[in-house]
């Protein structure tokens, strides 16, 4: 986003009642099952879901003792707790099928570690990491925002709260902020689109939904009425995958930042953290998580690249984007490097990626989520490297 002028930036949000989150939800959960068991299991798993039916397929690697049996199993329980009892998508009556086969022995080849050859990036790829002081949690504020609408309408449909009685998992948000000068000021429309039970009106919905964003937002925030889009194509009975097909993936800006960064076209849920697209994703967040926290910049864009099986890195790439504290990118990018191995064994050994930690990400975004030390969660939201980059800036 720019730094001068006025202008307006929009960010949508979905919840884990989306078609394509419920999905991605599956895939996570098969993902967390394998390393329950072996935290250097691999899996590459993908889901479908529509009407009444759940496909699951992709390549693994781990204990015989994970069946088809018990991912199906995990698979309902998923679902079942994302809250889809309804006729045309039920955990318990739609047809599950797990297709899932034994990792390509080509790939794994130059993915293991063998003599003296370091463990190889899964794939090639490049990999963006972004920061920002927008929000406490230093992400973007339309995102921010977005995900935080959404949170609280879940959190309250979950708790059987009256206040939500009759909605149900699927919804969307959007959030458009104008910013002046790079700063968001205010909200100046806000869409949300929420399923519903049959019987609730338009009006009724509204009431519902509308204080929800208002105590969501910045006091002053909120936009006028006439901005304020709440189920505007009126009725929204059939969602979720009885209402469109979800596919693992599909969500990659909701994932991340929104659209106010880069997006290097790799997706997360479902991969081991071998794969690049993912814990490559999450240690450039680190990494410029950490900058602005240290206050090094306003803002911070970081690019890593790798190739298959190589561990190093290709590239490191720094953009402060003119927001820097008297701090030099090429130096930074050496700095950076020589405080967290950026291989992939590197990256799984500073975050402990190699845990079943994976179903918290699969909604409301992998970044800007608050690490949990007993759980393991979030690692790469901490800002333990603050310290050691203020001393290497003299700061």
């Amino acid at each position: 986003m720019r730094d001068k002028g006025e202008y307006l930036f929009t960010s949508e949000s979905v919840s884990e009642g989306h078609p394509d989150k419920v999905a991605d939800r599956i895939s996570d959960t098969v993902l967390d099952t394998f390393l329950e068991q072996d935290p250097y299991a691999r899996v590459a798993c993908e889901t479908l879901v529509t009407t009444n039916r759940v496909v699951i397929a992709g390549e693994v690697r781990g204990p015989a003792s994970i069946t088809p049996e018990l991912l199906m199993h995990r698979a309902r329980l998923a679902i079942q707790d994302i809250g889809y009892e309804q006729e045309g998508f039920h955990w318990q009556h739609a047809k599950v099928e797990c297709h899932l086969h034994a990792q390509s022995a080509h790939i794994a080849q130059g993915v293991d570690a063998a003599g003296n050859k370091d463990e190889g990036a899964g794939d090639q790829g490049i990999m963006f990491g972004y920061a920002c002081t927008e929000t406490p949690d230093l992400m973007p504020a339309p995102l921010y925002y977005a995900h935080l609408i959404l949170r609280r309408i879940s959190e309250l449909r979950r708790s059987n709260d009256i206040s939500v009685k009759g909605l149900l998992p699927d919804a969307k948000s959007q959030v458009t902020l104008r910013y002046i000068d790079g700063k968001p000021v205010g909200v100046t429309s806000v869409v949300v689109s929420t399923q519903h039970e049959e019987g609730l009106d338009q009006a009724q919905i509204k009431a519902m939904v509308k204080p929800l964003i208002e105590s969501s937002l910045p006091a002053g925030w909120m936009c006028a009425d006439n901005e304020l889009y709440i189920n505007p194509t009126g009725t929204f009975v059939i969602g979720g995958p009885d209402g469109d097909c979800g596919l693992t993936g599909r969500k990659i800006i909701v994932d991340t930042y929104g659209g106010a960064a880069p997006h290097g076209g790799g997706a997360f849920s479902g991969k081991d953290p071998t794969k690049v697209d993912r814990s490559a994703a999450y240690a450039a967040r680190y990494v410029a998580k950490n900058v602005v926290a240290a206050g090094l910049a306003d803002k911070c864009t970081i690019q890593v690249s790798y190739a298959i099986g190589v561990a190093k890195p290709l590239s490191v790439y720094f953009d402060l984007h003119g927001t820097g504290h008297d701090v030099d990118e090429v130096k930074l990018a050496k700095v950076v490097q020589e405080l967290m191995n950026l291989s992939p064994r590197g990256i799984r050994e500073h975050l402990h990626l190699n845990r079943a930690i994976y179903v918290p990400t699969s909604s409301y975004g992998h970044f800007g989520r608050t690490p949990d030390d007993e759980k393991g969660t979030f690692t790469w939201e901490k800002t333990d490297l603050v310290p050691a980059l203020k001393s290497a800036f003299g700061r």
